[in-house]
């Protein structure tokens, strides 16, 4: 492919040094163009590790860069609206992490005004793209497993002692539901192919005044008396799972958002099957995703009104551990 997408990145964090740019590096549309940071120094020296063309000191002067094509977003989660308006402002296309936004209303606030200014939007949830998806989509919707019954998820780790940690500040988004319950939540909405009704969820909250849960567990309904059990957590042991209960088998996802190796395993009536697959990047399949969209016009596989649809899950969740009621998901 003769044109690429210049990527510029908004900030030196974690996710976007050792994942989001080797996922670039390893795309097959986009290039690593330039870098920005709070201190030009932190912006050099990643711009120099990866050989990306610019740096800047401020993101500001990133945007400004009319050589930018699209930018990532991997700053923290009350940063994503302004920063996201500011790029689209500037004709940026953009790549947000996960979640979205805040809550639905801003998430639709950042759709709008992408569309309005004629870039595209995608929401960075990596684990979607890669084939292993595909296919359980597929057993899904083919019967392999009869009608589906119900989905149960889980995603936890412990950094408790990490209290300097963004996620443990709530005027910044943070929370277990925010960072990885949001996980569950979209695959359940993928694999059926439909939003929920309602959602009841029990959380336990740090003690300290900004009260972030530290552990939730959810009940999201779905029509058809189907259900998504779920528990996410920053103060609990390492989980990272997903298994879909039909009335004749199931299916189980091990690893079933990050980590290798990527399996499948299908239980159903006299068969127990392990499926595994290509060890691919599914930071270079999200950004490809993208890439094409920019480049050739296709539409993303999963546009960001679905950021906006898990958003409404995620507010319902999270008004409903803190009132102790259930909440209907807002259409």
């Amino acid at each position: 492919m003769d044109k690429k997408v210049r990527w510029g990145i908004l900030g030196c964090a974690d996710i976007a040094v050792r994942k989001l740019i080797p996922g670039i590096l390893a795309s097959e549309t986009g290039e690593l163009y330039a870098v920005a940071s709070r201190t030009s120094a932190k912006a050099e020296d990643v711009a120099r590790r990866f050989g990306a063309q610019r740096a800047y000191g401020s993101y500001e002067e990133l945007l400004q860069d009319p050589d930018v094509d699209a930018v990532y977003i991997p700053l923290p989660n009350h940063l994503h609206k302004p920063w996201t308006l500011r790029a689209a402002e500037q004709g940026k296309h953009v790549l947000c992490e996960k979640p979205l936004a805040l809550d639905a209303r801003e998430a639709q606030e950042m759709v709008d005004a992408c569309n309005a200014r004629g870039v595209v939007l995608a929401e960075a949830f990596m684990y979607r793209h890669h084939p292993r998806y595909r296919r359980a989509l597929e057993l899904v919707q083919s019967g392999a497993i009869g009608p589906v019954r119900g989905i149960r998820g889980s995603f936890t780790f412990n950094n408790a002692a990490d209290r300097g940690n963004i996620r443990y500040r709530r005027d910044w988004g943070g929370g277990s539901l925010y960072d990885v319950g949001c996980y569950p939540i979209s695959a359940a909405r993928l694999l059926l192919g439909q939003e929920p009704v309602a959602a009841t969820a029990h959380a336990l909250f740090s003690p300290d005044h900004d009260g972030v849960d530290m552990y939730l567990a959810g009940l999201v309904e779905f029509a058809g008396g189907i259900s998504l059990l779920f528990d996410c957590g920053m103060w609990a042991a390492d989980r990272n799972e997903l298994e879909v209960i039909g009335a004749d088998g199931r299916l189980v996802l091990e690893r079933a958002f990050l980590g290798e190796p990527v399996t499948l395993r299908l239980i159903a009536g006299e068969a127990d099957r392990v499926e595994t697959f290509d060890p691919l990047d599914p930071y270079a399949l999200e950004v490809d995703d993208l890439g094409r969209a920019i480049l050739e016009g296709r539409p993303l596989r999963f546009p960001p009104e679905d950021a906006v649809a898990n958003m409404r899950v995620i507010d319902a969740c999270l008004e409903s551990a803190r009132t102790g009621r259930r909440v209907p998901v807002a259409r």
